[in-house]
């Protein structure tokens, strides 16, 4: 501990110019280490910052999104007039389904009404879930590299400390004594490689922890509003089947 603390406690070893030193001086594998959690990290912090904005858009628009669909006189107007909220999952929902209405609408008969059978209904739903399915699939999308990030930054962190620990005692074998100008070097590379793999690795797993709960509760939302959409084309469809 006298070590360490001695090093940590040197004026200008871990700040300013000398951390820059520290690393400049560190070895190869040591840089390429650093490297690695660089990348991850600022890759990390790019995708929380987006996430952050995507789903803070999400919310705001289903909300305005629901509220007008609950206000709606049909489906086609709720089409034409939600359509253009393209930040809702819901509208890529909605779209999904007045597709297959129109190619229902295509099959229509003489008397100019859509034929309602239970195959039509079943691709309705069909192509209702598969909308569902690829909205929440492009909602998850660059989270998994938060998780990753996560769980390998502090085992490549901890690759640094133990070659940063290995070079000091190289440098011990090779000089005969363990002074701190000796050891000084190698356990400062450790140290900062240690405070990368962290540094990497905090951010990234509570950006995972929030999205994937953010995710997990508008999945729920979009399951409901599934239910709902199918039951309101179900209903429109029998009531221009009864006229």
């Amino acid at each position: 501990m006298g070590i360490l603390t001695t090093i940590l406690q040197t004026p200008g070893m871990v700040a300013g110019r000398r951390l820059t030193d520290l690393i400049s001086e560190s070895s190869i594998f040591a840089k390429i280490v650093l490297l690695i959690l660089v990348f991850f990290s600022v890759i990390s912090w790019a995708i929380i910052i987006y996430k952050y904005f995507q789903f803070k858009s999400v919310v705001s628009s289903t909300e305005k999104f629901l509220l007008q669909f609950r206000r709606r006189q049909s489906l086609e107007k709720s089409f034409s007039i939600l359509s253009h909220i393209k930040a809702s999952p819901f509208a890529g929902i909605l779209g999904a389904a007045f597709v297959e209405l129109e190619s229902l609408a295509s099959n229509a008969s003489d008397t100019g009404k859509v034929a309602i059978d239970d195959e039509g209904l079943e691709h309705i739903a069909e192509a209702i879930d598969r909308a569902g399915t690829d909205e929440v699939i492009n909602l998850e999308k660059y989270i998994v590299f938060l998780a990753t990030t996560a769980n390998a930054s502090p085992f490549l962190g901890l690759l640094g400390t133990v070659w940063g620990i290995m070079t000091s005692f190289a440098q011990i074998g090779v000089r005969g004594t363990a002074t701190l100008a000796v050891v000084a070097p190698g356990i400062a590379e450790a140290l900062i490689a240690t405070v990368a793999g962290l540094a990497a690795a905090i951010p990234a797993l509570i950006g995972y922890n929030y999205f994937t709960n953010k995710l997990r509760r508008i999945a729920s939302e979009i399951d409901n509003f599934k239910s709902e959409l199918f039951s309101a084309i179900k209903k429109e469809l029998s009531e221009v089947a009864e006229v």
